[in-house]
């Protein structure tokens, strides 16, 4: 059966109404690992509901009170309320507890395409398909109910995933609940629909964003020699990045300037001050780490060469994502029981994915459900969240929950 399921409701049926014997799997796929039609349907809707309300990180205000009344209304988890995130659980005295994650923020990006349910928030669209990872999510949660209670189930519902702030938050929770494993999904682009990528070790690069300020002297553009204009350190700091990244030949190590402020269109002065942000990424936090301490010693060496002040900052933060091979075989084991097709991934995306910050506290996995091989890619304009994989999402948490009771 592997590879020959896909979203079709008839063969959803079939495998809601069938007992089927899967003998490399020594198991049976059984009807209630996949989702009810009625749900499926209730979560699409969930899903074009959240995606006409985007909000950025740090203010899911209206999406995490629309995810609380979903929960609410429809299941009888306990739903937790912590801010700028919520949880539900369903617990079981004397049980190991097991978590699953969603993220609930959009991003800066127009939405860019016709949609019956488009972005109402004019500059903020669901681009990454958290609206999907809730939707999913819920309908795990939808099917709870008909499902063992052996043991506590946590379903974590984050906020700020796009600034690397949310999981870290977020972390606490596995400490205070006894929280043994967690899981969690990504919907990728690149992949056949509805395959489930999954890769054991390393799965997501680290990356950090760095902003260095120079600040130098005005003067009249006539006479720039009586100040001391940046743009020239500007100019070496991103050639000596460059050389940087040449030198640790061993190790992968990446950077992207994505924004340069130099003065403003006057034609009549000099500037004084220049800012260049870059996107550092590296394989592990502490190559990370190095590679900044590296940008920065270099920045501080140009601006005392040319009479510049320098400052720092950093911000969205991500640790490196790893997957451990316990949880990623359950992940494994689980789309086999649904006839998924599963991908080994040869290496780690380069892109990064706070998820991390979990797995630095417990075993956990992280798995992709394919939106196809020529789907848009995410953090674009032409990309929606695939409604055809969100049944099979939420099935795959449905089925590491039951792998986890044998």
């Amino acid at each position: 059966m592997e590879g020959l399921r896909g979203q079709d409701l008839s063969y959803r049926n079939f495998l809601r109404t069938s007992v089927i014997y899967n003998p490399e799997l020594e198991l049976h796929i059984r009807g209630d690992y996949v989702l009810r039609e009625e749900n499926l349907q209730k979560i699409i809707e969930l899903r074009h509901e959240l995606h006409e309300y985007p909000e950025l990180s740090g203010h899911e205000t209206h999406t995490k009170r629309r995810l609380m009344d979903f929960i609410e209304a429809n299941t009888d988890l306990a739903v937790v309320d912590c801010g700028k995130w919520f949880y539900a659980s369903r617990y079981v005295e004397g049980t190991r507890a097991i978590a699953f994650r969603a993220d609930m923020d959009a991003l800066p990006i127009d939405e860019g395409i016709s949609l019956p349910y488009a972005s109402r928030n004019p500059g903020v669209s669901h681009k990454c398909g958290h609206d999907g990872h809730c939707a999913a999510l819920c309908g795990f949660g939808l099917e709870l109910p008909e499902l063992e209670r052996r043991r506590s189930v946590y379903l974590i519902f984050q906020h700020s995933e796009e600034t690397g702030a949310g999981a870290r938050e977020c972390a606490s929770l596995l400490r205070e609940r006894n929280i043994t494993e967690i899981y969690a999904f990504h919907n990728w682009s690149g992949f056949p629909e509805n395959s489930i990528v999954v890769r054991a070790g390393l799965c997501q690069c680290a990356s950090t964003g760095l902003t260095v300020k120079f600040t130098g002297k005005e003067s009249h553009a006539s006479e720039p020699e009586k100040g001391i204009n940046p743009a020239h350190s500007v100019a070496l700091l991103i050639f000596e990045a460059e050389n940087l990244c040449g030198k640790f030949t061993a190790r992968n190590l990446w950077y992207t300037v994505i924004n340069i402020n130099l003065g403003d269109k006057n034609f009549g002065m000099s500037p004084a001050d220049a800012e260049v942000s870059l996107t550092l990424r590296t394989e592990r936090e502490q190559d990370m780490r190095d590679f900044a301490g590296m940008i920065r010693a270099k920045a501080s060496e140009i601006a005392h060469e040319h009479g510049l002040a320098v400052s720092f900052s950093e911000c969205d933060y991500f640790p490196e994502t790893v997957s451990y091979s316990d949880c990623v075989h359950r992940v494994k084991t689980a789309a086999k029981t649904l006839g998924l097709n599963v991908i080994d991934m040869p290496e780690a995306i380069r892109a990064s994915e706070d998820f991390g910050h979990y797995t630095k506290e417990i075993p956990g996995a992280i798995f992709y459900v394919g939106n196809g091989e020529n789907y848009p890619a995410i953090h674009t304009k032409e990309y929606d969240f695939n409604d055809n994989i969100l049944g099979t999402a939420a099935d795959m948490f449905t089925g590491i929950y039951k792998r986890s009771l044998i």
